[in-house]
């Protein structure tokens, strides 16, 4: 995005204006003849527009139509064109029938024409924002699909509001720990609003997407306070949860490691993440707005000029209305709020409307498309101001729709085995999956650069005998592919040691459970430990008070220990691992009593 490398979209794929005509144009021709048919009435037929060339004969006309089985019905004196009716079964081959003819000079379905979608919500005409996003032509393809779910983590969501009843999904409080999560503050109640509230009931404003349901997650306190523990406990619960939008109003100005592993986990989760730049006015960096992998959103006014209190600068995605957003306030009010905040949400409600028109987009597929289809505002390109611009719901569901239709995601390839940087001999297991946003096609096993294992499956295992090739590293690459030709690759380096390898590292391990100065209580006590090696571990002993209790070969090792068996008092516990060169390592003893 404009040289801002601080924020990035590890697996983003760029776009073109024309790739995006071009879906457009496939889906429409393939589409078309389909569409008519399966709306086609009772009768089973549906029309066809056929324009004849100036040279063709009435009687020449009517023969084609006769042998194909059509009826004109109607005609467009003005233009020459004849309304046909044809069998819907036999629609798509007459059409190519028609379109062979010399004596026609275009043939086309006859389209369905709707007026453009709006809703009847009592406010809707002070909703400007809706209007200048382009809204309303985004509704024609999609609402927002029920199974596309907008977290708000906020200060929760008010459950009693006409225009969010029915709404919300069971959510989460993290400030008083239950699942209630009222707003006891009113801002999570005016964010959810502006991405989602109910539309077309005749009541208050519309939402963004208007058709997906609200996750409520309180992080904020009564005073609009929480803490980034909160905040990323939110953000986790809503990816848990099954949020594909997760909605960020809120943030603080200190980078976080833990915030930045939060929004991480919700990435790899599929989210997509969207948060407020933050209403200083400055270019101070607000956080998680300024994390990787989450789209910050700058607020512009009615005439699409950056608000004064909006922040800016290199962190800043996007820009949308954030200025006087009528929006929902409880218990059953209505407010125009001002603040990057609503600028959020309403940002939020065009990524889920995206995500309903492209159900197998990946997250990052989402978001570059909704960077990239927006409209340029300040200096031509992106700036610290409007990021790449204003926020087009139209262009970009657009532009979903026509992702739908050609598959640009790469897949994901993962290996299992053998782990990065091992050092193996003799015949070694390698093996790994993939996943990818519409399916695995293939998998191939490359091993310094040469092919040696392909299958159509989405997971692959091979048995490679490492006797055959020389001592020292080794690329291994396995290539993922799908239907539509992307590639993913995922490689590792791994050292062949056949003849100089002498494996003198000890495994590691420790009990995890019960810890020095449990008092042990119950008929039995499970006791677990961690074991790891170099190779592998192949066995690990425990000790009670310096005697062989039990042998496991498991390599997550879980012991039983009966009570009655003990004496009153203390007892140390020590495990033992071994690895096939007979290499131990020791746990340090945990003291416990009866």
């Amino acid at each position: 995005m404009g040289g801002r490398s601080e924020k990035v979209y590890k697996t983003r794929m760029k776009t073109t204006r024309s790739l995006h005509l071009r879906a457009t144009l496939v889906l429409t021709t393939l589409a078309a003849i389909a569409s008519l048919a399966s709306a086609a009435p009772a009768s089973g037929t549906v029309k066809l527009l056929l324009k004849p060339r100036a040279h063709a004969s009435e009687a020449a006309l009517a023969a084609l139509m006769a042998v194909h089985g059509a009826r004109e019905v109607d005609t467009i004196p003005a233009l020459n064109v004849r309304i046909l009716e044809v069998p819907a079964v036999a629609a798509a081959r007459m059409q190519a029938a028609f379109a062979a003819s010399s004596d026609v000079d275009y043939v086309e379905p006859d389209y369905p024409a709707k007026a453009t979608a709006t809703t009847n919500d009592l406010y809707l005409s002070q909703e400007w924002h809706l209007a200048k996003i382009n809204a309303s032509t985004a509704w024609d393809v999609t609402v927002g699909a029920p199974g596309v779910i907008i977290a708000i983590v906020d200060s929760g969501v008010s459950s009693t509001h006409p225009d969010l009843v029915g709404r919300l999904l069971p959510g989460y409080d993290f400030i008083n720990g239950d699942a209630d999560p009222q707003d006891d503050f009113g801002h999570g109640t005016g964010v959810a609003g502006a991405a989602a509230a109910a539309g077309n009931n005749g009541i208050g404003v519309a939402g963004v997407a208007w058709g997906s349901p609200l996750l409520p997650v309180k992080v904020l306190d009564a005073t609009g306070n929480g803490t980034y523990s909160t905040m990323a406990q939110g953000i986790i619960f809503a990816a848990d949860s099954g949020a594909r939008i997760i909605n960020l109003s809120l943030g603080g100005t200190a980078a976080s490691a833990t915030l930045q592993e939060a929004v991480n986990y919700a990435w790899s989760k599929s989210s997509v993440l969207i948060a407020a730049a933050g209403n200083n006015g400055n270019d101070v960096p607000v956080y998680p707005a300024a994390c990787q992998n989450v789209v910050a959103v700058s607020a512009t006014d009615a005439n699409d000029a950056r608000a004064s209190f909006s922040n800016y600068g290199t962190y800043v995605d996007v820009a949308a209305p954030g200025v006087g957003i009528l929006t929902t306030t409880a218990p059953d009010l209505y407010t125009a709020r001002n603040g990057t905040s609503f600028a959020s949400p309403v940002t939020a409600g065009v990524a889920a409307l995206m995500a309903s028109a492209w159900p197998q987009g990946s997250n990052a597929g989402i978001v570059d498309l909704l960077v990239n289809h927006t409209d340029d505002l300040g200096a031509p390109g992106a700036d610290v101001y409007y990021g790449s611009g204003r926020i087009n719901a139209a262009r970009a569901v657009d532009a979903a729709l026509a992702a739908e239709a050609i598959d640009i995601t790469a897949p994901a390839a993962y290996f299992g085995a053998p782990a990065a940087s091992a050092v193996v001999k003799g015949s070694v297991m390698v093996s790994g999956d993939a996943t990818d946003n519409v399916g695995v096609a293939g998998l191939e096993l490359r091993i310094d650069g040469v092919a040696v294992a392909t299958t159509t499956e989405a997971a692959l295992s091979h048995v490679w005998n490492t006797v055959a090739v020389p001592d020292g590293n080794h690329v291994l690459e396995l290539r993922a592919v799908d239907a539509a030709g992307n590639v993913g690759v995922a490689s590792r380096t791994v050292r062949v040691a056949n003849y100089t390898f002498v494996d003198t590292i000890a495994p590691v391990s420790a009990i995890t459970s019960p810890t020095t100065g449990t008092k042990l209580s119950g008929k039995t006590v499970s006791i677990t430990a961690k074991v790891t090696d170099n190779i592998a571990v192949t066995k690990t002993e425990l000790y009670l008070d310096g005697a062989l209790f039990s042998t496991t070969t498991s390599t997550r090792p879980k012991f039983s220990l009966t009570l009655s068996k003990l004496t009153v008092g203390a007892h140390v516990l020590q495990v033992f691992a071994y690895d096939a060169a007979g290499n131990s390592g020791a746990s340090a003893p945990v003291t416990v009593y009866k």
